[in-house]
């Protein structure tokens, strides 16, 4: 029998038989819905990581140095014990960092906290507050719809003045132009002078909650009470200066802290790719997990598949008899019941993949999740398809095709 025949008598079994070929349907298009939801979900994570997350947090030939990674986790308890033992990067090793850089580069402090602000116009309200110096808002890539950035002597006296984000403006300035505004900040009045374009959302983390005083000014008191800093950030024009960079400031930083030539470096310098090379451990993690529930649901789909195969030899005997009867071969019964058990798995994966995209995209709409579907993930989830019904419909197959025709032609 040719293969397109087979084909066309399997969508006619389909037609006639439409609630057992939906149960038949449904384990595989379950199994498939999962398949593609997850993956979609997981692969739109690691497009929103490299080219949103990581670089609007790190920002493009930038690395950190920090006391240890802000990205990742310790992998052991000791990791962790020894992390706490490293001593802080504190304010007087950034004038160090910054005499030691190669012409070029560009530097900023930041320390971050989450602090109340308040206003007469508006109830106090927890704000991300961050105490910078340097090019801060040019490594970060932030314009200003209103007003302007601090001057070299608003960051040399640690002036009150602050640059706050779109969300903060709204809120503690209803209907009012913030600019020349005071926002207390610890019971400290800090003017206004500029206001960030709005940046949107990270996973669901409003980016404009923020707010941006001198490092000199008191805010870093409350940011960072012991003197130290989050992180100091540099920029370099390309990934080969960023590397020379990288390897001055390892130089200097070990020898200020009098590290040994054996001894392992103290401090993190982080990039988007370290920061990258974490996810990617989070997001294996999350694509193994999140396979294990379409398994069962295509192993499920299989068994449903092969038993209802089953029952269609024993419903169709007589039939099978008759092709026999008339010159149909072995091969020719074993291919049409494989073809058919193939075609039923192959259609419920199609509409498989049909809700999974449906579902990727109704949990990007209403959560923070993205979702973007890879290409690869609907060939796979076709050929699972095809593979599940091919190997669930083989015994039946192969006990169709071994029916004697004479004992099938007596069956009613």
């Amino acid at each position: 029998m040719p293969f397109l025949e087979a084909v066309r008598l399997a969508l006619r079994q389909i037609r006639v038989q439409k609630l057992k070929s939906f149960f038949t349907l449904l384990g595989v298009m379950i199994g498939v819905t999962f398949l593609i939801a997850v993956v979609s979900i997981v692969n739109g994570m690691g497009k929103y990581m490299e080219e949103d997350f990581a670089g609007r947090l790190l920002g493009a030939n930038t690395y950190t140095l920090r006391r240890f990674p802000y990205f990742g986790d310790a992998t052991t308890e000791d990791e962790w014990k020894e992390w706490q033992r490293r001593p802080r990067v504190t304010h007087a090793d950034v004038a160090i960092v910054r005499n030691s850089l190669p012409p070029g580069t560009r530097y900023a402090v930041e320390s971050q906290e989450n602090l109340y602000a308040a206003t007469r116009y508006a109830r106090p309200r927890q704000i991300d507050a961050h105490a910078v110096e340097g090019d801060y808002f040019s490594i970060k890539k932030y314009d200003l719809t209103k007003g302007r950035t601090f001057t070299s002597q608003e960051f040399e006296l640690g002036a009150t003045v602050i640059v706050i984000g779109d969300e903060v403006g709204r809120y503690f300035f209803p209907a009012l132009d913030p600019v020349g505004r005071q926002l207390r900040i610890g019971g400290i009045p800090y003017t206004v002078i500029g206001v960030i374009e709005h940046q949107g959302n990270l996973f669901g983390i409003s980016m404009d909650k923020t707010a941006f005083a001198p490092f000199l000014s008191p805010l870093h008191r409350l940011t960072n009470p012991r003197g130290d800093v989050d992180g100091i950030l540099v920029q370099a024009p390309n990934d080969l200066m960023m590397n020379d960079a990288m390897e001055t400031t390892r130089e200097v930083m070990r020898g200020r802290r009098g590290l040994r030539p054996g001894q392992k470096d103290n401090f993190v310098m982080e990039t988007s790719a370290s920061a990258l090379a974490s996810f990617e451990k989070v997001k294996n993690i999350m694509t193994i997990a999140g396979s294990a529930l379409p398994a069962i649901g295509l192993i499920v789909g299989g068994l449903v598949i092969m038993n209802i195969m089953l029952v269609a030899v024993a419903e169709r005997t007589r039939e099978i008899g008759i092709r026999k009867a008339l010159g149909a071969r072995r091969k020719d019964i074993l291919r049409q019941f494989l073809v058919e058990a193939a075609t039923l798995s192959t259609l419920g994966a199609v509409i498989g993949i049909g809700f999974g995209i449906l579902g990727a995209k109704v949990i990007s709409w209403n959560t923070p999740l993205p979702a973007a579907v890879a290409p690869w993930s609907l060939a796979v989830a076709t050929m699972l398809g095809m593979g599940v019904g091919i190997v669930s419909g083989v015994y039946p197959a192969r006990r169709a095709a071994s029916l004697d025709p004479i004992e099938a032609l007596r069956q009613e």
